[in-house]
């Protein structure tokens, strides 16, 4: 099966629009992976899956549904879901899957989200028909795709999607917010690492965390993210076709993360030449 990704939100913590990170993109992380037809899977939803809606909008003038994977419900991860236009239209239906929270169920945390205290309109009375499914570590299956799924090292229950067509075809996974420094302390196993590449051996496709320089990860040790060098090492080390550095620090600008891109390129140069190194940016779309 022939899919496309396509980047909506590339930036982690806090939307950082302006002149300076036009390119990249100030959105929040949100991708779409669509099929064709009425296939559509969105990974997290940031700020970035507010341009998205408006797009399915136009895009579908009847009715859709839609799937969202979310990694976890940190901020900048759920920020966009009241301002995703498909929402607002009756006849659509839209399925929200992620884990829980310690011991917060998903759906509570989705209604939270719009309580009367900090939103003006519950998400609930919203015309389109919203299903809240929560999950635990484990395989399940979405429009015409397993997804497979990892805990990753970052603080709270944080997942990795893995998604392989059902008819066959190239694979993706998303791996956001991952710490692969040694910070930290996480409820992972010791081989974590291991477990890690055998998760994504071969993967056609590997957005991971890039997030920080190698300064700035020694500074945040244990706040779970990456730079893009370790991302560049896990993806050898894991066989990756592609790699698509993700989730860029607010304050790096376009610049910033042009020097971390070379750099990434740099080292992918000297153990890797067959290795395809990019950031993404907004309305980047690779097909698979």
């Amino acid at each position: 099966m022939k899919y496309a990704a396509t980047f909506w939100g590339t930036r982690g913590s806090i939307p950082t629009p302006g002149p300076k990170t036009a390119r990249f993109g100030g959105n929040t992380p949100c991708v779409a992976i669509s099929a064709g037809g009425d296939r559509l899977v969105i990974l997290d939803a940031g700020s970035g899956i507010r341009p998205l809606g408006r797009s399915l909008l136009d895009a579908h003038p009847g009715a859709m549904t839609a799937a969202i994977l979310l990694s976890h419900t940190h901020w900048d991860h759920i920020q966009g879901l009241p301002f995703f236009a498909p929402l607002n239209r009756k006849g659509n239906s839209v399925r929200i899957i992620g884990p829980r929270q310690g011991d917060v169920a998903l759906e509570t945390i989705i209604d939270r989200q719009t309580d009367a205290t900090v939103f003006p309109i519950p998400i609930r009375a919203l015309a389109a028909e919203l299903t809240v499914t929560e999950i635990t570590p484990g395989p399940f299956e979405v429009d015409g795709f397993r997804v497979d799924t990892f805990r990753l090292r970052h603080p709270g229950m944080t997942l990795a999607y893995r998604l392989t067509p059902h008819e066959g075809g190239a694979s993706m996974a998303y791996v956001t917010d991952n710490e692969l420094g040694p910070g930290g302390s996480y409820d992972v196993p010791a081989d974590w690492r291991r477990q890690l590449v055998r998760f994504l051996g071969d993967v056609d496709l590997l957005v991971h965390d890039g997030m920080y320089s190698d300064t700035l990860a020694e500074a945040r040790a244990g706040w779970g993210h990456s730079t893009p060098r370790q991302a560049v090492e896990l993806a050898v080390e894991s066989g990756a076709r592609q790699l698509v550095l993700f989730h860029h620090e607010p304050d790096h600008d376009d610049a910033a993360i042009d020097r971390l891109l070379d750099d990434a390129r740099e080292v992918a140069a000297r153990s890797a030449r067959a290795l395809r190194v990019d950031a993404a940016m907004e309305g980047l779309q690779l097909n698979l």
